[in-house]
């Protein structure tokens, strides 16, 4: 039993199905069975992840978080919004841990979800920077210039526009994943916002979509 209801476990199964879905090398394996083991650990006192989704947590949220590298297969420095339980930015940093000059910065204002977060990090020995911090004052700091900017079930896309654009100003690629009112987010966000953006099927959700966004403009700032 766990402080937010009944002690539930991964599926066996859907682990295999997860690696099948999204296959990584062996030494990336073992960093995942490393830190689903931290989680549950930590999971049992601070709700990292609904407690429901942890029987398929393999495919809901590590495999779904996976199927981000192939979008940005060269990339080395990323910026990862509200990273919470670790997804996706923990999971990208356990496969790019042996890539020279890897470095994914995991961006969490919760405390007690930022602590978790480095003892993953130190744990695991993976190239990942935690910022306790509110999102819009790790923006204003200015000091990290990412190729890539991710984020996942952080906010409507209306919202979620505002906190990446900064990045995607400079550069960076956004990559957010969405699940079945990504229409209606994406049509709600264009009023305000004019988007460069491909809608990508997501792997793991028939219903979700990964929004690859390369341009994003205030239309207030288009005079």
């Amino acid at each position: 039993m766990t402080a937010n209801g009944p002690l539930l476990t991964p599926d066996s199964e859907d682990r295999l199905a997860a690696l099948r879905l999204t296959p990584v090398s062996r030494e990336t394996e073992e960093r995942l069975d490393r830190f689903v083991a931290l989680l549950l650990a930590w999971q049992a006192t601070t709700q990292l992840v609904a407690q429901s989704t942890i029987p398929r947590l393999w495919t809901r949220h590590i495999a779904d978080s996976l199927q981000l590298l192939p979008l940005a297969p060269e990339a080395r420095t990323w910026v990862d919004l509200g990273s919470g339980g670790g997804f996706p930015g923990v999971v990208l940093a356990c496969a790019l841990a042996d890539r020279p000059g890897a470095k994914i910065h995991l961006v969490e204002s919760n405390a007690r979800k930022a602590a978790f977060l480095r003892e993953v990090t130190r744990t695991l020995l993976i190239p990942a920077i935690v910022h306790c911090a509110r999102i819009e004052d790790f923006i204003a700091d200015e000091s990290v210039t990412p190729e890539i900017v991710t984020a996942r079930a952080l906010a409507p896309l209306d919202k979620l526009a505002g906190l990446v654009a900064p990045f995607v100003e400079l550069g960076a690629t956004a990559l957010i994943l969405k699940g079945q009112d990504v229409e209606d987010e994406l049509r709600e966000a264009t009023k305000s916002w004019i988007i460069d953006v491909d809608l990508v099927p997501s792997k793991t959700d028939a219903s979700g979509r990964i929004l690859v966004v390369r341009m994003l403009t205030h239309r207030d700032d288009c005079g």
